[in-house]
């Protein structure tokens, strides 16, 4: 048996019936270059083959008796491949609109803690004789850099697809434990947890400072003067992804229902804004949806004076931890600037919040949030996770953001699936109460693949929003060709 770390666990301690802990990705795949054209059994003879190289999809959950300690994966001796392999059809036409449809009922479903928790869907009836893959997968058990393992596990450099050496060591299921097991499990680990407060408040205060601002509360007493004595930022700009957030019609408790959109941009010309204007290619993602952002809440009347904050989730799986699934993230918040109607003023504004909220997160031990998650009781960390929550939606304390924004690097070449090429690949991610909409993209092979899901009662328009990123980027590289006329004259 392999246990959850606490941060894996806290995306199972955070669903309720309106909020999903599981992401998935929408794979859109072009047929034409397969020898023969694949079929859902093609899709299940790749992944048994393949399956010993993805642990997460024979594994299922043992929990603890009354929440004691994190539950535990065990090799699932019920493993039924049939069950997670689905096949569905579109109606004609099989458009865009049409596969977003079905992705927001599919993703609306919560996965079945008795089995593995996974599932894919083979979705046809895609114009242009196109296929569909939409994978879901719980959070708990993958995060975005092992998500894309995964996907480089499955698909291949050419329409061949390649030899995959057979496991040194014959897959054996596991026993499931008693409840008593467990039990025992549990107790013994709360009578180890005086020893991990003890740790975990002494790293605390040794970084007090950094994690004031990171968990919003600003900066200490007297710290101002120790950073303008050791010449470091103003206290105004390292505090300032912890300045108040504003309220959207998006930060709203949400519903079961979801409104899920995608879209693609070209890499190359969101390369060239970076080039011109000295910034990141996660600079101008960010500046893109502040733009689209921006402009829906604009033209509904519901644009804030202040500016809006991302949370932007941050990788920190080392090297030696590649191949281990689970989670390894961290996060930072960075205001959006929204309120800035210039598109290159904003631009230039998020690269210096970016900047900002990276030496915050430089501050601070890229375990030590983690290890909170560590400590508390499931139980205890899912009731208190549900009463912050509440209190964010009932304007009892601040937001800590309004919106997450995720930028996942992916191959800049072309992939195969059981000799079909891959077109596309648009993340799904997740909301939960009081921030209603999450916009991750995911760069492949010269494209950026925006997927943006929101509740489908704060959000029912989400089509638009791909318009907008769209838009936003024309009205960047309008804006900056003037901008270098203007320097040329």
């Amino acid at each position: 048996m392999q246990q959850l770390t606490g941060l894996d666990t806290s995306f199972l301690s955070l669903e309720t019936p309106t909020t999903y802990g599981h992401v998935a990705g929408l794979a859109i795949f072009d047929p034409s270059t397969a020898s023969v054209p694949p079929t859902v059994e093609d899709t299940k003879a790749l992944i048994r083959e393949r399956i010993h190289l993805l642990p997460p999809y024979r594994r299922r959950l043992v929990e603890v008796p009354l929440g004691l300690d994190h539950p535990y994966w065990i090799e699932d001796p019920d493993f039924d491949l049939d069950f997670h392999v689905r096949h569905i059809g579109l109606p004609p036409p099989g458009d865009h609109k049409q596969l977003g449809e079905q992705v927001s009922r599919l993703v609306a479903r919560p996965l079945d803690r008795s089995r593995p928790l996974w599932e894919l869907y083979v979705i046809e009836g895609l114009e242009g004789g196109l296929v569909a893959q939409l994978t879901k997968i719980h959070h708990c058990a993958i995060d975005g850099a092992s998500g894309a393992e995964i996907l480089a596990t499955l698909l291949d450099l050419t329409p061949e697809p390649r030899q995959v050496d057979p496991p040194r060591r014959a897959w054996r299921p596991e026993p499931e434990p008693t409840d008593f097991e467990m039990l025992m499990r549990g107790l013994w680990a709360v009578a180890g947890t005086p020893r991990k407060g003890v740790r975990l408040a002494r790293e605390a205060a040794r970084h007090l400072p950094a994690l004031s601002r990171s968990l919003g509360f600003g900066e200490l007493p007297g710290e101002a003067f120790i950073n303008n004595a050791l010449g470091r930022r103003p206290a105004e700009m390292l505090s300032e992804a912890s300045t108040p957030t504003p309220h959207t019609v998006l930060n709203a408790k949400i519903t079961p229902h979801r409104r899920f959109a995608f879209g693609s941009i070209s890499l190359e010309e969101v390369k060239e804004l970076k080039k011109q204007r000295g910034v990141t290619v996660n600079d101008v993602v960010l500046a893109l949806c502040a733009g689209a952002l921006r402009r829906y809440l604009e033209e509904r009347n519901e644009l804030p004076p202040e500016p809006l904050v991302a949370m932007v989730p941050v990788s920190v799986r080392t090297e030696e931890q590649k191949g281990s699934f689970g989670n390894q993230v961290s996060s930072m918040t960075a205001s959006l600037h929204t309120h800035i109607a210039d598109p290159l003023q904003r631009l230039d504004a998020i690269h210096e919040s970016m900047l900002v909220a990276k030496e915050q997160h430089q501050a601070l031990p890229a375990t030590l949030l983690q290890d909170f998650a560590q400590f508390a009781p499931p139980a205890v960390a899912a009731r208190a996770a549900r009463v912050v929550a509440r209190a964010a939606v009932n304007n009892w304390v601040d937001l800590p953001f309004n919106v997450v924004i995720s930028n996942v690097p992916g191959p800049q070449f072309p992939l195969y699936g059981v000799g079909s090429k891959l077109v596309a690949n648009y993340p799904v991610s997740a909301i939960n109460d009081g921030i209603g909409l999450n916009i991750t993209v995911q760069s492949y092979d010269g494209s950026l693949d925006f997927g943006a899901l929101a509740c489908r009662e704060l959000m029912p328009d989400i089509w638009d929003l791909i318009d907008y990123l769209n838009e936003a980027l024309q009205e960047l590289k309008e804006a900056a060709k003037n901008a270098g006329a203007a320097e040329g004259e």
